[in-house]
């Protein structure tokens, strides 16, 4: 029997044609990430060079054309790990995303899926699945339209209420 490869995120992100929507909606995520841990304990951490693989992916896709696009709606006050993401989005901008933040209680009255996701022109849904403390367990890639569509009136609805990174204060 011959396995067909499903193809890996970054080879769908650099087939991508036009956008690249992410929605963040958990309060924790890898607290086993190295970046993290080593932010914890209060060391200096150069957050370009940690996530150098990311920064290269979406610059690339950035100078082809490709919108990226990141919103997060948090809980306020904050957690410690939104801290951190916060003050290590300055990498997230320097390959070209724009990010947004939404808090949780402007977000109430927006359907949203289940779990966080990626939106891949409009069509292309990759959703993350996590454990409770934020690790990950797996993916689950779907192009059903209905989904898509649930997908990006959410995405839409976070980034229209959501405040611009340089505007939002943790």
């Amino acid at each position: 029997m011959t396995r067909t490869s499903v193809p890996s995120f970054p080879e769908r992100l650099r087939a991508a044609s036009s956008s690249a929507f992410h929605l963040e909606m958990r309060d924790s995520y890898t607290p086993s990430d190295p970046t993290y841990l080593s932010w914890t304990r209060g060391e200096q951490v150069d957050a370009l060079d940690a996530y150098g693989p990311w920064v290269e992916l979406v610059s690339e896709a950035v100078s082809r054309g490709i919108t990226v696009r990141r919103a997060r709606i948090v809980s306020e006050p904050v957690t410690a790990y939104i801290r951190f993401e916060h003050s290590v989005t300055h990498m997230n901008l320097a390959a070209g995303e724009e990010v947004r933040w939404l808090p949780r209680r402007q977000a109430s009255d927006i359907a949203l899926p289940g779990n966080d996701f990626w939106l891949l022109d409009g069509a292309l849904v990759r959703f993350g699945h996590f454990s409770g403390d934020g690790e990950v367990l797996s993916e689950e890639w779907t192009e059903d339209p209905a989904v898509a569509k649930l997908c990006d009136t959410a995405f839409a609805s976070v980034w229209e209420r959501g405040i611009p990174h340089a505007e939002y204060k943790v």
